[in-house]
């Protein structure tokens, strides 16, 4: 069975067990005669050296057990600088010794001790990674931040079945007591519910007639089709939705009160039905202009462009709606990268069809994306100046070459005239009469 990682997704190396020929130790830790499974128990929230990939690595103890079984100790860790969706249980013969002094983050770091200023380049690239800056936040906010990743800080679930993959999770996610303590979760591809056994969800497969998700379908192009489910009318299907997206998302909170939100499934589409990809979510009312709340794309289908395709799809939608709109914020560090992307690659593409003047407005109207969005991407990419209280645009023949010259790798572009949609504002019955009485 082919299986979604963090390493498939991200790129990165997803941590593993020890290997028959440990790498040598640090020589303090070669003096103790290897692990701590005979010293006194890891400390929790205290550094360690971790073997991590054939490597050293320092990781923070965030929670420790006694197996039931050995009647050794097993640590839940997290490695520094790295994301938490890397952060396992380990047994203790991977643990080496205590580290006195905790890594500062090598940019910062470095800049620190030149006394000189981050470059731009080095800031862009320390904001990419670190989204949310601390000092930015109300204690309020930062109150609720702490309780939540207490709350969250260890997996309760280490990997799910879904459909033809398992793949490992990356975060906590609040599934029911029943179901959250287990170290594997099985779930149904199309109608969302969960077990604790295999045997359960294949006596349930049998008897569900289900093969696409809740909801009316509203596009489809050759193996891709997307579903628009109203949360208040699927609201145990939506819930599920947001049960199974939080096992991917760090920064997730919405997964019972589905009532407000509009979700759109993607899917790919074979002889065997309708096989969830991602999705994104969107409130039916927002005074922010938030096009998109939420968005998630399962690991095995990550890389494929299908992250791009629903951004996009999220803007050709405030497109028939006639107005702007913007990404919920914070993003997470995917998000983040996602948009900028995008953004980068519609900008480029209007700039390079339209050959007189246009302002930031001009901009915004045809494309959807709120003004600030637009100025901050072309500031990013040098391509606007600030001069006697307007922003001026300006783009060279080279960038506009290099970014088409891009642009053709895309395989997987939005078709409007695939869409069969129209704005829930312009529907009649149920949505308005729900509207009215959220107005008074």
């Amino acid at each position: 069975m082919p299986e979604g990682t963090a390493a498939a997704a991200t790129g990165a190396a997803a941590p593993e067990g020890g290997t028959a020929a440990a790498p040598a130790r640090p020589a303090d830790q070669a003096a103790e005669g290897g692990g701590k499974s005979s010293d006194a128990p890891c400390e929790v929230d205290k550094l360690y050296s971790c073997l991590w990939n054939g490597q050293w690595q320092t990781a923070r103890v965030v929670e420790r057990r006694v197996d039931s079984n050995s009647g050794e100790w097993h640590y839940y860790v997290h490695y520094e600088d790295y994301d938490r969706r890397l952060d396992e249980w380990v047994t203790a013969d991977r643990m080496g010794e205590m580290v006195v002094r905790q890594k500062k983050d090598s940019t910062l770091q470095a800049a620190q001790d030149s006394g000189q200023k981050m470059t731009r380049t080095q800031k862009r690239r320390h904001d990419e990674i670190n989204t949310v800056d601390p000092t930015t936040i109300d204690p309020t906010t930062a109150a609720l931040e702490h309780e939540r990743e207490e709350a969250t800080k260890v997996k309760n679930i280490q990997s799910v079945e879904f459909g033809m993959y398992e793949m490992d999770t990356w975060y906590f996610s609040p599934f029911p007591v029943e179901y959250s303590n287990t170290s594997k979760l099985y779930m149904c591809e199309f109608c969302l519910k969960y077990f604790r056994k295999g045997k359960t969800l294949e006596r349930h497969k049998a008897k569900c007639d289900r093969r696409h998700p809740a909801g009316d379908e509203i596009y489809r192009h050759d193996d891709v089709s997307v579903f628009e489910v109203d949360g208040k009318k699927e609201k145990v299907y939506c819930q599920g939705l947001c049960l199974l997206s939080k096992l991917f998302l760090d920064h997730k909170t919405l997964y019972y009160d589905v009532d407000p939100f509009l979700f759109y499934v993607m899917t790919e589409v074979d002889d065997r039905g309708c096989h969830v990809v991602g999705y994104f979510s969107k409130e039916k009312e927002s005074p922010d202009d938030h096009n998109l709340a939420c968005i998630m794309v399962l690991p095995p289908y990550q890389r494929k462009r299908y992250g791009r395709f629903l951004i996009s799809f999220s803007y050709e939608l405030s497109k028939k709606e006639q107005r702007v709109g913007t990404p919920e914020r914070p993003l997470s560090d995917l998000g983040l990268l996602s948009y900028r992307s995008y953004w980068k690659s519609v900008l480029l593409d209007v700039l390079s069809k339209h050959k007189g003047n246009l302002s930031i407005k001009d901009i915004s109207l045809m494309t959807s994306i709120k003004a600030d969005d637009i100025i901050t991407t072309l500031q990013s990419m040098g391509l606007i100046k600030y001069w006697k209280g307007q922003h001026l645009i300006s783009v060279s023949p080279k960038v506009i070459e290099d970014h088409l010259a891009r642009q053709k790798k895309c395989l997987l572009t939005f078709d409007e005239s695939k869409l069969i949609w129209t704005p829930p504002t312009e529907r009649s019955g149920e949505y308005k009469a729900a509207s009215a009485r959220k107005s008074r």
